[in-house]
């Protein structure tokens, strides 16, 4: 995780709650996870920020834990769903994460954070947590060009999807199937992500 952006979060993370809980609803996300998620079975979010869709994956029967590198958003996450299970871990290691351990992983606007070439290596990493039959939901916010930094120092890493493409190729442990693949404008943030959904 770039430190810069860690930082950010872990300084502000009350104000970025508000902001992200303020927000219209993900819908479009929560379709695609009804249209590709198994319910029932074991769920993650990396990067699950202050928890806003563990609480929605739990409620709508996808038992949810939530992962982020931030001490300060987690604290958030902990705060505003007391229920909910919200741990420390940080891409592209994700130590502790058990290697497939999970029906059902989501990771939401997270890796344009990671310093370009930490990319395939983070992707990968999510690729590993996949049970066999499961499946990945990868989305990204779209840079072009170079990579940029907001006011607040967030990294946002200009890549190709390409290199994410290749990474889950490089990574097709039981033949990686890409369901879907995406540039969109977010219903939440209004900001142009691009979206990959695999099953292995």
């Amino acid at each position: 995780m770039d430190q810069q952006t860690l930082a950010a979060y872990d300084t502000a993370a009350g104000a970025y709650a508000e902001d992200w809980h303020g927000q219209p609803p993900p819908s479009d996300l929560h379709e695609l996870i009804r249209r590709y998620f198994a319910p029932g079975r074991p769920t993650v979010d990396i990067g699950c920020g202050s928890g806003r869709e563990v609480a929605w994956l739990v409620a709508n029967g996808y038992p949810a834990v939530g992962y982020d590198a931030s001490e300060g958003l987690l604290a958030q996450a902990r705060a505003r769903y007391p229920g909910q299970d919200f741990h420390a871990a940080t891409l592209p290691d994700l130590a502790g994460l058990p290697d497939h351990g999970y029906a059902n992983v989501l990771c939401e606007t997270v890796i344009m954070h990671l310093d370009a070439g930490l990319v395939a290596p983070a992707v990968r990493r999510l690729a590993s947590l996949v049970r066999p039959g499961g499946t990945l939901y990868l989305s990204w916010r779209v840079t072009r060009g170079a990579d940029a930094r907001d006011g607040a120092g967030r990294l946002y890493a200009a890549f190709d999807s390409r290199l994410v493409r290749e990474a889950l190729a490089i990574d097709a442990l039981a033949g990686a199937a890409l369901l879907l693949d995406e540039e969109a404008t977010s219903a939440s943030s209004g900001k142009t992500i691009h979206r990959l959904v695999a099953r292995f």
